[in-house]
């Protein structure tokens, strides 16, 4: 069975990252490994929550699973705490991100036009040095302007939606130039003249890119980013192609949001994926 290396937090409530990561990951057949960043009891978008920074003992998992000989077949990365735990992560790929290893790096700083509560300058410099490991980026539209310098405000400024997408994609083909990856951007909202709005995810290779989409109610859920990546790995796991995964994580999503909708649940608590796991088998 082949493993991937997780590295994120751990919120009870929410439905995100490890408690997203780790359920779909073992549906597909493969073993998650969890390095946790952090433990909450909630995730932050709750209006309380408790954290145990883990920065201080993420060298711990890694000597201890160097001591082991561990082998990774692949290394996802999520919400990190701050720059000092990238550096812990550089030292993790010294050790473990071999030329079979496959790299999804998620470089969660922020959303919907505005960065998170932890970003700085320096954490996005440290962020540019990770994402340039990486074989495959799955930033939100937000975190591709952070690390392209293109302005998001800019961007949805745009009437006419050829040029909305036209500035996305030059600014994946930049990040895709800089960094040798294969790029997933996600959360696409465009402008549209009619009701039925869509939200979607643009894939650039170096050789082609590729715009797709569903339809949107205009929710933002919790740990959505992180079902999406964790399909993405699932699928190159078992040796699928980005191109083969995409659709496979949006009939998931879409499945599985309308379900949430429906249920009336708070966008806060997540969506309610359990149900449409079998969608992965």
């Amino acid at each position: 069975m082949k493993k991937v290396a997780v590295i994120q937090d751990l919120s009870s409530f929410g439905k995100c990252s490890l408690t997203a990561a780790i359920p779909v990951l073992s549906v597909m057949g493969v073993q998650a490994c969890p390095l946790p960043t952090a433990i909450l009891s909630a995730q932050t978008e709750y209006p309380s929550y408790f954290c145990d920074d883990m920065t201080a003992n993420m060298p711990s998992f890694i000597q201890e699973w160097d001591k082991l000989n561990e082998h990774f077949d692949g290394i996802q990365t999520g919400f990190i705490t701050g720059k000092e735990q990238i550096t812990h992560i550089l030292n993790f790929l010294d050790l473990f991100h071999k030329k079979d290893t496959v790299l999804l790096v998620d470089p969660v700083m922020g959303d919907i036009g505005n960065a998170y509560n932890n970003f700085d300058e320096e954490l996005l410099e440290r962020m540019k040095s990770l994402v340039k490991h990486a074989n495959v980026i799955t930033p939100n539209l937000t975190e591709c302007c952070l690390l392209t310098g293109i302005s998001y405000n800019k961007l949805h400024r745009y009437s006419d939606e050829k040029d909305f997408f036209q500035a996305i994609q030059e600014a994946g083909v930049q990040l895709c130039q800089e960094t040798g990856a294969q790029v997933i951007i996600t959360g696409i909202n465009p402008p549209s003249r009619s009701s039925n709005e869509s939200i979607g995810n643009m894939y650039i290779d170096g050789k082609q890119s590729v715009y797709s989409s569903v339809s949107f109610n205009n929710k933002s859920y919790s740990g959505t980013g992180d079902l999406f990546a964790s399909v993405i790995m699932g699928c190159l796991m078992r040796g699928e192609t980005i191109a083969q995964a995409i659709p496979l994580a949006e009939t998931f999503l879409t499945a599985a949001i309308q379900d949430t909708y429906l249920a009336n649940t708070p966008a806060v608590e997540g969506v309610n994926f359990e149900k449409f796991l079998r969608l992965l088998l």
